[in-house]
């Protein structure tokens, strides 16, 4: 039996604005946040969140957040990668309450758990082969993503 390994790529600090609340429909309550910029600092990759993207979001129910963001990151040398995160966000029906209201929660009652696919040519191509996983908190303001490559 192989075991996987993770190693730690980078933390992305994601910028985020004010919430478009689409509303309910059959699948849940859907809501669009913006995505403003951020940051990229980890000892696989450094650079900068473009201000181009948001995130999808689809409250389930009262417990359990769907995520779906889409966005591009420019390292330090001035080369792109494509972002398509995936995640899942869970807790007490209060804290996900006070989470949608832009409070702060404790990320430890919180699990956000994602999985990123990077797309990218050059230097960063060998991103395209690797499954990623990460662990999440959402801050007021910012959501922080801590990112690993499974090997």
């Amino acid at each position: 039996m192989i075991t996987p390994q993770l190693d730690y790529l980078a933390t992305l600090t994601v910028l985020v604005g004010t919430p478009a609340d689409i509303g309910p429909t059959p699948s849940g309550y859907r809501r669009i946040i913006p995505i403003l910029g951020g940051t990229v600092d980890g000892p696989g990759l450094k650079g900068k969140i473009l201000p181009h993207g948001a995130d999808f979001q689809l409250l389930k129910s009262d417990t359990l957040t769907e995520l779906e963001a889409k966005y591009a990151i420019e390292t330090d040398g001035g080369e792109r990668i494509y972002v398509e995160n995936y995640g899942l966000r869970s807790g007490s029906a209060e804290d996900i309450e006070r989470l949608v209201r832009g409070e702060s929660v404790d990320p430890a009652r919180i699990y956000f758990r994602c999985a990123p696919k990077f797309t990218a040519s050059g230097k960063w191509e060998w991103l395209n082969s690797k499954i990623l996983v990460g662990t999440g908190e959402r801050h007021p303001g910012s959501v922080v993503v801590n990112v690993f490559v499974v090997n």
